[in-house]
This record gives C-alpha cells, sequence and structure tokens, in this order.
C-alpha cells in the first residue's frame, strides 16, 4: 500500500511563484513506499509525463472549485499513464 506525501501548491502559485522545483524535491525525497498527493488549481497535466518518465503513474479527480488532486505512485501500482 502506497503512503502520500501531501503538496498543495495552490498557496504557492497564488504567491506568484512556481512550483515545479518543489514538487520535483518532494518526489526525489520519497520513500520506496511513497507517494504524492498532489492538490492543485488546475489539472496538471505536464506533470504526468515528467514524473511518468522517473517511473511514476498517477490517478486524477476534481475535487471541486477548479481544483485538482492527484496521486502520482510508483509504476509497480496501479494507476493511469505511465
Amino acid at each position: 500500500m502506497t503512503n502520500y506525501v501531501e503538496l498543495d501548491v495552490r498557496p504557492i502559485l497564488a504567491a506568484g511563484d512556481e512550483p515545479f522545483s518543489r514538487i520535483m524535491e518532494t518526489v526525489q525525497s520519497l520513500g520506496p513506499d511513497e507517494g504524492l498527493r498532489l492538490i492543485a488549481p488546475f489539472r496538471p497535466v505536464p506533470l504526468f509525463s515528467a514524473l511518468g518518465s522517473r517511473g511514476f503513474t498517477y490517478e486524477d479527480y476534481e475535487i471541486g472549485g477548479g481544483d485538482w488532486e492527484v496521486l502520482f505512485s510508483r509504476a509497480s501500482a496501479t494507476g493511469k499513464g505511465a
């Protein structure tokens, strides 16, 4: 079972900053049984291939108000994308 580390990038974006480096730092710090639970104010499509190339799959859900939750898991877990 995957344990998810949550990263909400909405405050980063609201402050006018770019969250990509923070996302990648979080991904690099994940243990073998950990995934990333990303909360964003839009569906972060470019991340699907960026993290897919690092061995992660994803499941994405619209959670209301235009916000999205994306669960990134290591490819051994079930998910969309590759």
